[in-house]
């Protein structure tokens, strides 16, 4: 049986890309033993939208032109798009968890992880 795939989030993206990371290194490892079991990954098109936007912002730009092609050409990365049935269950979770300080992305991720059925991020 294949383990279940792993969910990346944009703090998993950045603590991989930047060396500068307090949790490169536990990154890189997660990661490696990913790619050692051929465990897949899976993230959201608005994941790839605020990493891209935040290695722009933390100065990263070599960085966030190779995390880009490689998140367009990995066979073991599959990112999940935004539909308009995805986008009105977010926005639902959202409203109902006003209480939270979740970003629209928080839950997107946490629709589509419900929806394919991954606890693991």
């Amino acid at each position: 049986m294949a383990a279940e795939p792993l969910f990346i989030d944009t703090g998993g993206f950045y603590a991989l890309v930047s060396t500068e990371s307090a949790s490169h290194g536990r990154s890189a490892a997660v990661m490696e033993e990913c790619r050692r079991i051929r465990r897949r990954a899976v993230t959201t098109d608005y994941i790839l939208d605020e990493a891209a936007t935040l290695f722009r912002a933390r100065g990263l730009k070599r960085q966030l032109k190779e995390f880009l092609r490689l998140a367009e050409t990995s066979h073991a990365l599959n990112v999940e798009w935004m539909t308009p049935e995805r986008f009105a269950a977010a926005r639902k979770f959202m409203l109902k968890h006003l209480d939270q300080e979740f970003s629209f992305t928080d839950c997107v991720s946490f629709v589509v992880m419900k929806e394919l059925r991954l606890t693991d991020a």
